[in-house]
């Protein structure tokens, strides 16, 4: 073995570590340390934990103080930033004095129902699943939603083709076809289709609950629906909202049981529509509360068709695409 020799004594000075000598720091060099610039440039973890701490809660304590000295002046307070109240107003939104849509209203497929020239008639509503058999939780699921919707009948669907099943509909006079899909043993799909001229929705079900999964039930399953429930529709505001919010309430008869304290909301939030099936409770005379009765889900629309159902030949009004084609702002919505 041949040892290299090194060169000079200079090379081995460079390559030795130089120790700094450490130096007391100062009071304003201690406080800047401790409000550093970006991040905590600090090596030991247990320090920069203990810092990142204390520097928290000095942000928060002034915070505090800033939201004490709002409360105590008389300055008007300014309203939270929200993606509602950031929500850009496209040329789909409408007025309530819209001559065009008011047009487009009186003439579509449910103006029947709603100027009530259906002789009297209230909707006739056929629930059913996808082809096969439900599992237990899609079972349960479905016979909770004909307690809740006036005027329904589930139907087992087992191998029987929706066509045929629209037609036997027809004959019998129904309005409305209900079918809700599954997936992975939960329900995932909801199509509602008005008969006998359409239109067919498809809506993704998503955050389905039953009524004895909800805690002000304490375990017990909604009974029968017996009285015409009150309908509310929150912020269906353009026109596809708008044809939305209509083909959901044509599934209620009209004139509602008011007695019966039963009330139905389809609240709609970034295009997100909850469902909630509530009662009224009077306390006193004052004092009025809600109690959430079920089944609860979450439904966001995905197309518009013409028509009844066709999955081959349909023609489709309007189409959620990917997320990439549609979804490019936060502060865009479509109903």
């Amino acid at each position: 073995m041949v040892r290299r020799k090194k060169n000079s004594d200079s090379s081995d000075e460079d390559e030795r570590p130089v120790r700094r000598k450490q130096t007391k720091k100062t009071e304003d060099e201690e406080t800047s340390s401790t409000v550093p610039s970006g991040s905590l440039q600090i090596r030991n973890k247990m320090v920069r934990q203990l810092m990142y701490a204390k520097l928290k809660r000095t942000k928060s304590k002034t915070k505090l103080k800033e939201r004490k000295a709002r409360q105590q002046s008389d300055a008007p307070r300014e309203e939270p930033k929200t993606i509602e109240k950031k929500r850009k107003r496209d040329e789909t939104w409408v007025d309530e004095n819209d001559q065009e849509t008011l047009d487009d209203i009186s003439n579509d497929e449910l103006s029947s129902y709603f100027t009530r020239q259906a002789d009297g008639r209230e909707p006739k509503l056929l629930l059913t699943s996808q082809e096969g058999f439900p599992t237990s939780f899609t079972n349960k699921f479905l016979k909770e939603l004909a307690r809740i919707l006036p005027n329904t009948t589930y139907f087992q669907r087992r191998h029987h083709p929706i066509k045929r099943i629209i037609k036997k509909m027809n004959k019998l006079d129904y309005t409305d076809l209900l079918v809700v899909n599954e997936d992975h043993g939960k329900p995932c799909t909801l199509y509602v289709s008005h008969l006998p001229e359409g239109p067919t929705m498809k809506f993704r079900l998503t955050s389905a609950r039953l009524s004895k999964q909800l805690r002000s039930n304490r375990g017990k399953s909604c009974a029968k629906l017996t009285v015409r429930p009150e309908i509310i529709l929150n912020n269906f505001n353009t026109r596809i909202g708008i044809r939305v919010g209509r083909l959901l309430a044509a599934l209620f008869p009209h004139d509602p049981q008011y007695k019966g304290r039963h009330l139905i909301t389809f609240h709609n939030q970034r295009d997100f529509i909850f469902f909630r099936h509530h009662m009224y409770l009077f306390k006193n005379e004052k004092k009025v509360a809600l109690q959430e009765l079920g089944p609860r889900f979450t439904l966001k629309l995905k197309s518009i068709q013409r028509g009844t159902f066709d999955a081959v030949y349909g023609e489709y009004e309007w189409i959620h695409k990917s997320k990439h084609k549609m979804d490019t702002e936060r502060t865009k919505f479509f109903l």
